[in-house]
């Protein structure tokens, strides 16, 4: 009869034991990653009050099972389902991380490694990978200084945050490509300044600068040359300027100096002349200069623009013309008078400008009485006074002369013949200055001016790159010239049959380079060093030499012609973001489209994770039974694993379950509380006997 009392206690205690894990895994229903645990029970001892005998062949008697009497129950096991993995829950924390498999993140308090699911991470202030409950360090692989790759290694703590990872260090341009296309038709590429290119880069410190580059076509078919103009800092600055330099070649060089010699057939401008020298002497050259080019405001002059059938050049004293002879010489600032003839309309001499009255004069004298229409002005004592109509003496035309005054400044009128509509023929002749010297050619109606240098007769002059040297002269002015032309950088080269790229600098190069300086020396004599430039080189493959409407269409690139990103340069980057990937890899971004790795979240596997102690805070640590854990840990991907981040694992517990298995543990525990009620009872009856 005890032994059913102590059978009871004993289930009472082991349903209470299985009460206490169903509470807990409750309890435990909303812990990030938390692992539901089961109870199993196992009988505890067994009474033996007969043991089994064997059957006894010789005399025919079978065999008796052993009688045991069992002594209650007790916990089997208490088992963790680490293997099934809770849902998932959204968070949208970057620093969140939850591990879809069997491994475990590792995590340290400084001294011990501990094993968790609980991917609730943060940074501390130090920029550590931390967990959030108890700033445990999350430990990782670092990342190998030299190739920027992960280095596995024994775990050690991620500080994601620390100084170096919160920048990205600016580089150089070192590569450069040209592309589109040069029209020979370009009026930039032909003029003095050239086809302006320009390419933006990147020194050493990450500042940006622009280099400025012209295209110049030279004489030869698909021939032309870049040069380096300046560069300018990101303000548009120049460099010689900022530096209080002389020229970009202190700074920079692109090429070298180049001459290039071409003998040509020259012709005389149309305004040159040639005289062929007698017996052996040089010939000599003049310009043609006409009336629009040698007298001082002939151009501009309403008169001579609008008189009919040309002017006539001459002298003129008092109101005697004379047209000038074949041969006469004048001098700069000589009178020279320009005589021609206007139509004057009706209605021009009507208006306001003039105020002449057109009327009709009737003549009685004579029958009938005749009617003719005549002109009237004003004379000295304002009365009105018919004119004229063709006048021929001094007093008629200085009337008309009077009538006209102020209209045309300087004028005189030397002859008027009034036409029967009423418009005016006025002969006029006017005085300019002479603003050359030179010989009257009657016959063409210019002058030929004093003697010219020979370049300046077939339109050329030297400057700074060109020198023109004559080589042979014709009797009729025709000229063999030599063409010296300089120029500092790199000749570029076209196919003329198909315009493709040939070459640049050099036969076969493809590219040529943008050399700076080590250092260079202001004008005040200040040292200033250049060794944060680096040397660019500029490949032209993508160029080419064909029509596009005569507009070039080139442009200079950094980077690499093949398109792979190399060479570019760039400024400083500023942390933007950082982003966990599956494979527990952590990478910077940053705002100059850079990135950079910063570690490995590594994890652990076990043989056997259920084996696995629990320490609290969503904490494991290792155990005998689950196998150890060899210090460096693996990439999650080797088992078929992987990392979500901005997702947080939930608990595994299913409350259905827990439920239905407390209500057993219920009545289970009820029951064995019966076992003790009736034993007592039964031994109440015994104890009853004696009375």
């Amino acid at each position: 009869m005890m032994r059913s009392l102590f059978s009871g206690v004993a289930g009472l205690k082991v349903h209470q034991t299985r009460m206490d894990v169903i509470g807990n895994n409750i309890a435990n229903v909303n812990t990030t990653a938390y692992k539901s645990q089961s109870m199993v029970f196992s009988d505890l001892l067994y009474q033996t009050t007969q043991a089994a005998s064997a059957a006894n062949n010789a005399t025919g008697r079978g065999g008796i099972n052993a009688r045991q009497i069992g002594l209650g129950a007790k916990t089997g096991a208490i088992s963790t389902a680490i293997a099934r993995q809770g849902s998932a829950q959204s968070t949208n924390n970057p620093w969140d991380v939850m591990i879809t498999g069997d491994s475990f993140f590792i995590v340290s308090d400084g001294s011990q490694n501990f094993f968790t699911r609980d991917g609730s991470f943060t940074i501390d202030g130090a920029g550590n990978l931390v967990m959030s409950s108890t700033g445990y360090t999350v430990m990782g692989w670092q990342v190998d200084e030299q190739t920027g790759e992960i280095l596995p290694d024994l775990v050690s703590a991620l500080q994601i945050m620390k100084t170096d990872n919160l920048t990205y260090p600016g580089e150089s341009t070192t590569l450069a490509y040209m592309s589109g296309t040069v029209d020979k038709y370009d009026t930039a590429v032909n003029s003095t300044a050239g086809r302006t290119v320009t390419l933006s880069f990147f020194d050493k410190k990450g500042y940006s600068y622009t280099a400025k580059f012209s295209i110049h076509a030279l004489d030869d078919p698909g021939q032309y040359y870049v040069q380096l103009d300046d560069i300018l800092n990101s303000s548009g600055k120049s460099l010689v300027t900022e530096y209080n330099l002389s020229n970009i070649n202190e700074i920079a060089t692109f090429g070298s100096a180049a001459t290039v010699e071409k003998t040509t057939l020259y012709q005389l401008l149309d305004t040159a002349v040639y005289t062929p020298g007698q017996n052996g002497a040089p010939g000599t050259y003049a310009m043609k200069y006409f009336p629009e080019n040698m007298l001082e405001g002939y151009s501009t002059n309403q008169l001579i623009n609008a008189a009919t059938g040309g002017v006539k050049l001459g002298t003129m004293n008092g109101t005697t013309f004379t047209e000038l002879a074949d041969g006469t010489q004048v001098t700069e600032g000589q009178d020279i008078a320009v005589t021609g003839t206007v139509k004057l309309t009706k209605s021009e001499l009507q208006n306001e400008k003039f105020n002449l009255i057109y009327a009709p004069v009737t003549d009685n004298t004579v029958t009938p009485p005749v009617t003719t229409y005549h002109y009237f002005g004003k004379d000295a004592n304002g009365n009105s006074v018919q004119l004229p109509d063709a006048p021929t003496d001094a007093a008629g035309l200085a009337q008309w002369q009077a009538a006209l005054e102020g209209s045309f400044p300087g004028v005189n009128v030397t002859s008027i013949n009034v036409k029967s509509d009423g418009a005016v023929e006025m002969g006029f002749a006017q005085t300019l200055k002479t603003t050359k010297a030179g010989t009257y050619d009657a016959a063409n109606k210019y002058f030929i001016g004093e003697g010219i240098d020979q370049l300046e007769a077939y339109g050329l002059a030297n400057d700074d790159k060109t020198t023109y040297t004559p080589v042979l002269v014709s009797p009729d002015g025709q000229a063999q010239i030599k063409k010296s032309f300089t120029y500092t950088g790199n000749k570029l080269v076209y196919e003329t049959e198909k315009g493709k790229f040939s070459y640049v600098g050099q036969p076969d190069s493809n590219s040529v380079s943008l050399n700076f300086n080590a250092s260079a020396t202001s004008r005040q004599g200040v040292n200033i060093p250049l060794d944060m430039f680096s040397a660019i080189d500029i490949d032209f493959t993508l160029s080419n030499n064909v029509n596009v409407g005569g507009t070039s269409t080139t442009t200079m690139t950094p980077g690499d012609v093949s398109g792979k990103n190399l060479g570019v340069g760039r400024k400083q980057g500023e942390l933007t973001g950082v982003e966990i990937g599956q494979d527990g890899k952590i990478t910077a971004y940053y705002d100059n489209s850079c990135s950079k790795l910063l570690g490995q979240i590594s994890v652990a596997n076990f043989a056997n994770a259920s084996g696995l102690a629990k320490q609290g805070d969503n904490l494991y640590s290792a155990t005998a039974n689950s196998g150890g854990f060899d210090g460096q840990g693996s990439d999650i991907t080797e088992n078929d694993g992987y990392m979500t981040s901005g997702v947080l694992e939930m608990s595994n517990v299913d409350l259905s379950s827990e439920f239905t298995e407390m209500i057993t543990t219920q009545r289970g525990f009820q029951a064995n509380s019966r076992i003790i009620t009736v034993s007592d009872t039964l031994l109440e009856e015994l104890i009853s006997l004696k009375r």
